[in-house]
């Protein structure tokens, strides 16, 4: 995706060429210029993102519109909080191999995805026919691998699901075994349900599983197998799966742990949902509820989105990390609805947003939302209408009239956001928020620090929606990892996205929250890169900008201090106060070859002597790839300080500095 801020040149570079001075001097000034928006930094993507480093409080609520479609990883929801790969058959064709991904047969036995006569639900039609073949000695039945391996932890219990029935009575009497077992047959946890061939209609089986050992690999399977002599002949039908080990905060059909802490460790999130058109479309109402109600969708990345993650496990998320959301849909097929056609669109938007913070008393979006357990409105500030509109403008200005007009009318406490290139085309009503979206070099980034401190103060705020450096070369932005795209963040790179961000920093007043995006890939199974968080089965690899957004988040302050400007082209700062606590924050960036001397002047005079460094520094390419997961982090350590001190930022570096003032 090319940012409609690159695409359309609307980003003046500021290339500052060095002053030829052995030591760069920064003079702050003691007096604020304006307070640190409590949204700047945080996360993004499914598209988890991150908002200007902090907790964005944003509902997505789109129309069914155009945007552009290049392949990308940040929806992979499902690997987030269910184990079982294709749990429950959704939007796959009955009858085929390709339904049966992620399943394999154990000893011989037959198993077929079938549309269902009776299904579970109407929003599952199919299930898996297990056929016992005749001339069975063994424990015969299936297998799933999930999503590339499944982490066995002998500290967890799994919770594991499903259910079944006998298509057609018989006498068989035995059990179900069900089990964690390696791919070569060696069992870590087995439990066994005892089932009747009377059981005609979809009952559910519910089992706990605790491993009596932690193997290193990941390579292992959850079976499901019956006595073969006993069945022989047979057939039982299942549907939908479930395997979850312990989940972030307890919660029900919760995420999987050391990811959540990650963003948790991080700071807070917002998420936004896609669709390939306009019938595919991630649509609120068909992810809330029981799991066996949610009929999944063919997701716009080429994979099934099972809606196992819905809305309501989204905004428990948001609460769980201290946050509100950002959240949506919108179709990416390059097609646009009539005007006269919005209306049942409009609705759904409506419906969308009281669920998350309508009356239960007086809506029924709302009233389902307290149902479903949760009484009280969820937080929410910000509305964004649309996704990057820069590529469907002419009709966005119908479809943000119709759709910012009536959704201001129904909740004029929200703030809308637009996605189109900021007053172009012009639009009615004047947005107040623009979403801005980049991808590019390094080099880019550094040059471009200083593209806020020109925009006019007009009432106009801005979201920097989506960032990352994705290559190192300008002239194919978008090409192989052999031409310079980056499969995982890199020092130069995150180095290059901190000087950027030390300018959203200085230009708070107006740029409201900032997202890097994505978040997270699967390093078995990507369609983007690079991305903040990579992961397999069973780790988490958090990046160089993964630290570079956490440093940032965690050290914002409460209020901008002026300060000397950048004149070096390889620095760059923003300093900053935590009012609450009287402690001075200056962020450094070194996107240069050779460390940089800087001497900071303080206009307070009661400086303490000493501070702390935070640090994250390595050579250009240097990154924490999944051979190396630890290759860069962040240091902290005590430094000498006062009115007056000085301070060396390493090459490539991204510095925090903290000292007490009063």
């Amino acid at each position: 995706m090319l940012s409609s801020l690159l695409s359309r040149g609307i980003l003046a570079s500021a290339i500052f060429a060095s002053c030829g001075a052995a030591v760069t001097t920064v003079s702050v000034n003691g007096t604020a210029a304006h307070s640190i928006p409590p949204l700047l930094y945080n996360l993004s993507s499914f598209k988890i993102t991150s908002t200007l480093f902090h907790r964005v409080v944003t509902v997505v609520s789109t129309p069914n519109v155009s945007a552009s479609s290049n392949l990308r990883s940040w929806n992979v929801p499902e690997v987030l909080l269910q184990v079982l790969q294709n749990r429950a058959f959704q939007q796959v064709t009955p009858n085929t191999i390709d339904a049966l991904f992620g399943w394999a047969p154990i000893n011989g036995t037959s198993i077929n995805v079938i549309a269902d006569p009776i299904p579970l639900s109407d929003a599952l039609p199919n299930s898996l026919e297990l056929t016992i073949p005749s001339g069975s000695s063994v424990q015969v039945g299936f297998g799933n691998e999930g999503y590339w391996g499944i982490n066995v932890n002998a500290s967890w219990t799994y919770n594991a699901s499903f259910y079944y029935k006998f298509p057609s009575a018989s006498d068989f009497s035995g059990k179900v075994t069900v089990m964690l077992q390696s791919s070569i047959g060696t069992v870590y946890a087995n439990a066994s349900v005892p089932v009747s061939g009377s059981t005609t209609t979809w009952t559910q089986v519910v089992v706990h599983l605790t491993p009596s050992s932690s193997p290193v690999s990941t390579t292992n399977i959850f079976t499901v197998t019956v006595d073969g002599v006993s069945a022989i002949g047979g057939k039982i039908n299942f549907a939908m799966f479930s395997l979850f080990p312990p989940t972030f905060k307890g919660r029900t059909n919760g995420l999987r742990m050391d990811i959540a802490q990650a963003c948790y460790l991080w700071t807070r999130s917002l998420t936004q949902h896609q669709g390939q058109s306009f019938s595919t479309r991630w649509q609120w109402n068909a992810t809330v509820g029981n799991l066996i109600d949610r009929p999944g969708r063919m997701g716009d990345w080429g994979y099934v989105n099972t809606d196992g993650l819905g809305l309501l496990e989204y905004m428990y998320l948001c609460e769980d990390i201290g946050n509100g959301a950002h959240y949506g849909w919108y179709s990416l097929d390059g097609a646009s609805l009539p005007e006269n056609d919005l209306a049942p669109y409009i609705q759904q938007a409506i419906d969308q947003i009281n669920f998350v913070i309508g009356d239960s008393a007086t809506s029924k979006p709302a009233a389902l939302r307290a149902s479903l357990g949760h009484p009280e409105p969820f937080n929410l500030q910000y509305v964004e209408i649309g996704n990057e509109d820069f590529f469907a403008s002419e009709s966005y200005i119908y479809r943000w009239r119709d759709f910012a007009g009536n959704l201001t009318a129904t909740f004029p406490q929200l703030k809308f956001i637009a996605t189109s290139y900021p007053f172009n085309p012009i639009l009615d009503p004047i947005p107040k928020q623009y979403d801005n979206h980049v991808y590019q070099t390094p080099g880019w980034f550094a040059e471009n620090a200083f593209y806020y401190d020109s925009v006019e103060r007009n009432g106009t705020y801005y979201f920097e929606g989506e960032y990352a450096v994705v290559s190192t070369n300008a002239s194919d932005i978008f090409g192989t990892s052999t031409d310079g795209r980056l499969v995982y963040p890199n020092m130069q790179g995150s180095s290059g996205e901190a000087a950027f961000m030390t300018g959203l920093e200085r230009n708070s007043d107006i740029v409201f929250a900032a997202s890097y995006a994505p978040l997270l890939m699967n390093i078995a199974n990507y369609q983007w890169s690079p991305n903040l968080i990579a992961f397999d089965a069973s780790n988490v690899y958090p990046s160089t900008s993964f630290y570079t957004q956490q440093l940032f988040s965690l050290n914002r302050g409460t209020e901008y201090l002026p300060s000397t400007l950048p004149q070096n082209g390889t620095l760059h700062w923003s300093v900053t106060r935590d009012a609450p606590t009287n402690t001075i924050i200056i962020k450094i960036a070194n996107t240069g070859t050779t460390a940089e001397e800087m001497t900071f002047e303080l206009p307070f005079n009661g400086v303490h002597g000493t501070g702390t460094a935070t640090v994250l520094s390595g050579s250009a390419t240097a990154s924490n790839a999944p051979e190396a997961p630890n290759a860069v982090k962040p240091v902290i350590s005590q430094i000498k300080t006062g009115k007056i001190f000085s301070y060396t930022a390493p090459a490539y570096s991204v510095n925090v500095l903290r000292v007490e003032a009063k």
